[in-house]
């Protein structure tokens, strides 16, 4: 029997009718929250919604566009207007145009930024207004990736949950005041856009029940968690895993400040020793041998 941690507390889920955010859906309406499920695909968000009042919760279908300010906006007053509040926003909506950095054109850029980063400040920006304004407090989850860390083939990805993770702390300053929480989950699932994925090999990741997401957002959004803001968690799987903040590392000091002289006589002694793994991969550092030029090809 689960726990009602969220009894009444109408929820917002972006990209909720399948994979994560069904899963998301799934426990939020379990925990007691009247839930709003978000997807430009109806038919999948109607199906999910039979579901949750089949098993005796309350349900809203939204097909509003959150890659637009009028659809965000429209997604929160949505929600107003059927549950009388929003208490409760997970942005979890996202797409991908894996590319290299080299093959990337503007619309693959601007079609991941757009959805990601701008769909998320959008969806934030309305229900933090109305949550102010409702003067009960609320919760915020993100949703950010392991690779923002970098991961091959993924800048507009990579850069899009890099700058959802910064505007999770920032807003976990700003709206502090208004008894208002923000965090964010980087999520492990096997869905329809991780199917994309490939290891250093060439092969596809383990799988993982992507519906798994789903508690750890509960707890995020519930007074129990009412100490917790501003933290990622990577979730999922068979972890529950604490994302440090970027912060600084070995630093040397110099009184008077650092010249090239003095840069080019510590530097090397100092700094390569630092360098540890890096990317979502988490493999050994691979350029302390140093990145040169190919070799010229013989005419």
């Amino acid at each position: 029997m689960s726990t009602r941690l969220l009894e009444g507390r109408p929820a917002i889920v972006t990209g909720a009718a399948g994979g994560i955010g069904r899963g998301h859906i799934l426990h939020l309406a379990a925990a007691g929250a009247p839930v709003v499920i978000n997807d430009i695909n109806g038919e999948a968000a109607a199906a999910l919604a039979d579901d949750v009042t089949a098993a005796g919760g309350k349900a809203l279908v939204s097909t509003h566009n959150i890659g637009t300010r009028e659809g965000a906006e429209g997604l929160i007053q949505a929600c107003i207007d059927a549950f009388g509040s929003v208490r409760i926003l997970v942005n979890n909506a996202g797409n991908l145009r894996d590319r290299t950095l080299l093959k990337m054109t503007d619309d693959d850029l601007d079609s991941v930024l757009t959805v990601h980063v701008k769909g998320t400040f959008w969806c934030t920006q309305a229900a933090a207004r109305a949550m102010a304004e409702q003067g009960q407090g609320g919760a915020i989850v993100n949703t950010t990736s392991g690779g923002h860390f970098g991961s091959f083939g993924q800048t507009a990805y990579s850069a899009a949950k890099g700058a959802i993770a910064s505007m999770t702390y920032t807003w976990a300053f700003e709206l502090a005041r208004y008894g208002i929480r923000v965090n964010a989950i980087g999520p492990l699932g096997t869905t329809a856009m991780s199917k994309t994925y490939r290891d250093a090999d060439g092969k596809p990741g383990d799988e993982f029940d992507p519906t798994l997401n789903g508690p750890a957002v509960v707890y995020l959004c519930s007074d129990e968690a009412e100490n917790v803001s501003g933290q990622v968690f990577g979730t999922g799987g068979p972890r529950l895993a604490h994302m440090v903040q970027p912060h600084y590392g070995k630093t040397l000091v110099k009184p008077d400040g650092w010249d090239l002289e003095s840069i080019r006589k510590h530097f090397q002694t100092h700094m390569p020793g630092e360098f540890g793994p890096f990317g979502i991969l988490g493999k050994p550092y691979p350029f302390h041998g140093g990145v040169r030029p190919p070799e010229p090809k013989d005419d």
